[in-house]
């Protein structure tokens, strides 16, 4: 049986917005997705917050779904405790979860999840520990302050590196003992750090930032345990949105930054991008990804 996902954002179906229809070529993906024995992984249902009192987030641990990989591309009021208490109980019973997030305060309600929510960073909600980090580090958009990485252009890529010992999300399938290199680029990355007293969590991947040289962290797991299923908490939803795996479909009318066309020019790095998403996936699941 394929393993149930559900792609989820924190905002109502809005056509100029960050909503569930600009992740389909990752929904895409993953649905066809298929085994060493050719046998599909995945069932992926996407969807937008319904109202107020979404009809899935605050039972999402009553449902069949295997993971839940949150787009949290709110403005501060994306999840009520309802829906929190709903995903921990989610996790409680070994459900993988995925955290992603934007800058400055974009997707900040996740903070109120404890746990994954304490490991990202906003500018007005839990802020980078380390003080001297509060500072703009993309000049170029004017209206947003940090943190906002810049990683690179909407359409280019970024390398990216390994932290600590190979994490199976970054390993290369097709050499199992190098990283994946590559995911997608963003003028403005968010913060995550694994919080402290968590033995559970540790950073796993870091990017660099284009601007100013900053290395700052891209990827945050929370290994399984008797309590908790596992986790991640991405410092962008943009690194799997479609616009940053083809700029021909499209972003909303509020990103005027100029874009790149990396993504293009060097096919490699869309095949980590989607590389990445599978190996996602599949560690969320309980699974190997160098197996499976």
């Amino acid at each position: 049986m394929p393993k149930k996902i559900l792609l989820q954002t924190t905002i109502p179906a809005e056509q100029d917005n960050w909503s569930i229809a600009r992740f389909h070529l990752l929904s895409e993906y993953l649905n066809g997705l298929e085994g060493t024995e050719g046998s599909r992984l995945f069932a992926v249902a996407a969807r937008d917050r319904d109202g107020a009192q979404d009809n899935v987030l605050p039972r999402i641990d009553e449902t069949d779904f295997d993971e839940l990989w949150l787009f949290a591309v709110d403005e501060g009021d994306g999840l009520t405790p309802e829906d929190c208490a709903a995903i921990a109980k989610f996790r409680q019973r070994g459900g993988g979860l995925l955290v992603a997030r934007d800058h400055m305060d974009l997707g900040s309600s996740v903070c109120t999840l404890g746990g994954v929510g304490l490991a990202h960073h906003f500018h007005s909600k839990n802020p980078e520990p380390d003080p001297s980090r509060h500072k703009i580090d993309d000049p170029f958009t004017t209206t947003i302050l940090w943190p906002n990485y810049h990683s690179g252009a909407n359409g280019d890529y970024q390398e990216i590196g390994a932290e600590g010992a190979l994490h199976p999300v970054l390993r290369d399938p097709s050499n199992p003992q190098q990283a994946l290199r590559f995911l997608p680029a963003h003028p403005h990355e968010g913060a995550v750090s694994a919080p402290p007293g968590d033995a559970t969590a540790r950073v796993i991947a870091t990017g660099r930032s284009k601007v100013t040289g900053a290395v700052f962290n891209i990827a945050v797991v929370f290994e399984p345990d008797r309590e908790n299923g596992p986790a991640i908490a991405q410092s962008t939803f943009h690194h799997f949105a479609d616009y940053n795996w083809d700029l021909s479909t499209g972003a909303p009318s509020f990103v005027t930054e100029p874009p790149g066309n990396g993504m293009v020019e060097t096919p490699e790095a869309l095949v980590s991008a989607k590389t990445y998403a599978r190996n996602v996936a599949l560690w969320l699941a309980g699974l190997d990804p160098a197996v499976a």
